[in-house]
């Protein structure tokens, strides 16, 4: 743990790095944060940069909330309530098409039946194909799979579309790093969304800290396994 988050800062750290342990470093999986990707390719030239398959999904899924809740206030001048069929159906929007029950199906299709929730079924079909793509278990398959998915995307979009637009422009400037994930089986950034995740919650009970060294000391004891020597379960 570092302060700071930015290019510089973890760029300084990897240079800081022992020049063996760096000439080990084959693959570094990452968010969409720009300063990891130039800090990567500048500090450690030999890695091969690959956008974590779970933030890729998920700016698909934000752009499927952005279109449903423009559209929901384009159609109703309001936020969503819970007999509209487009806030009723939020949460089955981001269900894989392999999982939905008949109940689910039947929603989306009553929901899709209306000329006026257009944008909505567009942008809910790239997040389902995106999705299939990284479900695919053939590697070569998928990664065609996704590459049509970002060449559909890369085309000037509908004016009406404006969240598939602004989701092709991201991902066609990485498109190489989520294309290398392809030829990369495997690779995640979970485990350390994981334990990031517990110290996020951690200093959200601590309300802040103010001191670096202990803050360090806590999360190693929160995250590092240590919980069951320190606190063993009553017997």
């Amino acid at each position: 743990m570092i302060e700071g988050r930015s290019k510089a800062a973890f760029k300084a750290w990897l240079e800081a790095r022992p020049e063996a342990w760096k000439d080990r470093i084959e693959v570094v999986a990452m968010d969409g944060f720009t300063g990891f990707k130039t800090a990567t390719s500048e500090a450690l030239p030999g890695a091969v940069a690959v956008r974590d398959p779970f933030h890729v999904v998920r700016l698909a899924g934000d752009a499927l909330d952005d279109c449903r809740r423009r559209i929901q206030q384009k159609l109703h001048k309001r936020r969503g309530r819970k007999d509209d069929p487009l806030y009723n159906a939020r949460r089955t929007l981001h269900t894989g098409s392999k999982f939905l029950t008949e109940r689910q199906s039947e929603r989306l299709s009553s929901l899709f039946s209306s000329e006026k929730h257009a944008a909505v079924e567009a942008t809910w079909e790239i997040y389902q194909a995106m999705i299939a793509a990284y479900r695919e278990a053939d590697r070569v398959r998928a990664r065609t799979m996704m590459e049509k998915v970002i060449a559909a995307l890369s085309a000037k979009a509908p004016d009406a579309l404006v969240e598939l637009g602004k989701l092709g422009r991201t991902l066609a400037k990485r498109a190489d790093d989520v294309l290398a994930f392809f030829d990369r089986p495997g690779t995640s950034n979970g485990p350390t969304e994981a334990i990031n995740g517990r110290l996020e919650h951690l200093r959200g009970s601590a309300l802040g800290f103010r001191n670096l060294p202990n803050y360090i000391a806590r999360s190693l004891l929160e995250s590092g396994g240590f919980r069951n020597q320190l606190h063993p379960r009553m017997r």
